[in-house]
């Protein structure tokens, strides 16, 4: 049956799951132990399973990663943890040059069955370093897959496929959602990993999203229904790869796309979507492919953050100015 809860606890529910059906499964990170995460996502791991298996790291994310790729190299499944968005790059030269190309530099005897978990993303008021949302500079790297999930569902699902997947799979977990609740079904039997999702039926335009981004879009599409416009959500879930014929299929229906995401426009991970999708739907388009994002710009302190990250205005305003054409 399922069961109400926070996106945070479906990671959890996921992880002990994990723990519990496979003795190679293993969590690693600062504080994932006997604090339970600063977010409290691995809050009573380390008691159930001990500290053998919910591993409290030191202050090393080079040091995490490092450990994880041995770790998979002797038959584990490491999942870690970079406590927040803005400490991963310590571990970039590991995850990029090592853990993305071990795969491929083994000739296909090696397999790299490690998530890298990452809280990503602004909207909880943070410090710099901390409301970063980096996942282009990894989407760009072949050897990784790049997931985000924007509902307890998804999260509970997606963990489970991520630990389950030979292949290193770095999950951006979007920290302002922890504590959204939806409806999560241990028993059902999910979708692929890097499907995305229609999660409203729509016929003038459609928004695609992730992570934190999808709730963002659901309420532009109440909005812009009060005005008689029906607007389609579509939650990609998946950023590397990405489901381009499920965007080519909405696109092809409503032939407007407006593409959201919380990181900058520039080079980000929406302009590779704009342009596969005019290559594929050129003469479906009525309309450019327009993107909303952060700017091209350091994030902010908190009290300018809001007007930094994508809120139902400006993206309202881009589906105003794609309608207009």
């Amino acid at each position: 049956m399922a069961e109400k809860m926070a996106l945070a606890k479906a990671i959890n529910e996921s992880l002990r799951r994990a723990l519990d059906a496979d003795p190679k499964v293993v969590v690693m990170g600062e504080d994932v132990g006997k604090l339970g995460g600063v977010f409290r996502v691995t809050d009573g791991l380390q008691k159930d399973f001990g500290e053998s298996r919910v591993i409290d790291t030191p202050l090393a994310e080079s040091g995490i990663v490092g450990t994880a790729i041995g770790l998979a190299l002797r038959g584990y499944r490491p999942v870690v943890e970079i406590q927040f968005d803005g400490f991963v790059f310590p571990a970039y030269d590991q995850i990029v040059t090592q853990l993305a190309k071990m795969h491929a530099r083994a000739l296909g005897k090696v397999k790299m069955p490690v998530v890298v978990r990452i809280p990503y993303g602004g909207g909880i008021g943070a410090v710099e370093h901390h409301s970063e949302s980096p996942e282009a500079l990894f989407a760009h790297v072949a050897g990784l897959k790049i997931v985000s999930p924007s509902n307890a569902s998804d999260a509970y699902w997606m963990m489970q496929q991520a630990i389950q997947s030979d292949d290193p799979v770095i999950f951006f977990e979007p920290k302002r959602r922890y504590w959204d609740k939806g409806e999560v079904d241990t028993e059902a039997i999910p979708g692929p990993l890097h499907k995305a999702k229609v999660v409203r039926e729509g016929t003038d335009l459609t928004l695609a999203a992730y992570g934190p981004m999808v709730k963002l879009c659901q309420e532009v599409a109440d909005a812009a229904a009060e005005e008689g416009r029906n607007l389609e959500v579509l939650d990609l879930r998946s950023v590397s790869p990405i489901d381009f014929d499920a965007v080519q299929a909405s696109v092809e229906k409503t032939r407007r796309l407006v593409v959201v995401h919380e990181a900058p426009v520039f080079f980000g991970s929406g302009a590779e979507i704009a342009a596969r999708i005019t290559e594929r739907c050129f003469y479906h388009l009525e309309a450019p492919v327009l993107r909303v994002g952060g700017y091209h710009a350091p994030y902010p302190p908190a009290r300018l953050e809001e007007s930094y990250l994508p809120d139902l205005d400006r993206v309202l305003d881009a589906v105003d100015r794609s309608l207009a054409y």
